[in-house]
């Protein structure tokens, strides 16, 4: 059974502009997949509908089995706490500490002093900056604080980890660095991982799955092993 399903999906913005048209998809539990595509191309469209910062015109978004378009605004809180979402301009909190950054999330749904601890050691050792804890944002490098970002998103154990552009503000040697880091965290806590990116020489060095969109049109599909014919659509 696929963990991620997207199916018949169309997604028009309300200025008319076409983002995605009848895009198929399915994504296995433990999987390690880039999107890939140009600016414009609707890969970000489609990676915000995966947590809920879209909703598709038409069609069916199912993570896990929920039917996330249909999800009650009240209720995305809900899956989210399921997925980890990982930016690409960090979105940190410059006046807490990694810490505290990484900790946020999970005292405010009100989880336990003691847990919150060993959660978020146990994921600030993953990503190699249990030694940073103290240090504020301003501090740390651009890969560390990418590091501190992708603490953030594994701390509460997601069954997803969602990457959009993650390394689009850092150079080749970091970049490589942060999505070899992803890779650890797919290998040792089986996380599903979806990356968006246009980075073609970490997708040819990696060797994952990898789907292309042009013009809101999946025209490759590594899974299938074959380019698909790409329909004429505005995007």
């Amino acid at each position: 059974m696929k963990f991620i399903e997207i199916k018949n999906v169309y997604k028009v913005y309300n200025n008319g502009v076409t983002a995605l048209v009848d895009t198929n998809l399915s994504i296995g539990k433990g999987e390690f997949v880039f999107v890939i595509g140009n600016s414009g191309s609707g890969k970000s469209t489609l990676i915000k509908l995966l947590y809920r910062e879209e909703k598709p015109t038409k069609g069916e978004v199912l993570v896990g089995g929920i039917n996330v378009a249909k999800l009650r605004n009240g209720s995305v809180y809900k899956l989210r706490r399921k997925i980890g979402v990982v930016f690409q301009d960090f979105k940190l909190l410059p006046k807490l500490t990694v810490y505290e950054n990484v900790a946020f999330g999970l005292e405010s749904i009100g989880i336990k002093d003691d847990e919150v601890r060993t959660k978020v050691i146990r994921a600030l050792e993953l990503v190699g900056l249990k030694d940073k804890v103290r240090a504020f944002p301003n501090q740390l490098s651009g890969g560390e604080q990418q590091r501190v970002c992708i603490a953030r998103a594994i701390v509460n154990d997601p069954k997803v980890l969602i990457c959009d552009e993650p390394t689009g503000d850092l150079d080749p040697n970091l970049s490589l660095e942060i999505v070899k880091l992803l890779e650890d965290i797919n290998k040792e806590l089986k996380t599903t991982i979806i990356m968006a990116t246009h980075d073609s020489q970490i997708v040819n060095k990696m060797k994952k799955r990898v789907i292309a969109i042009e013009n809101g049109v999946v025209v490759y599909d590594q899974e299938k092993g074959k380019y698909y014919e790409s329909s004429k659509s505005n995007n």
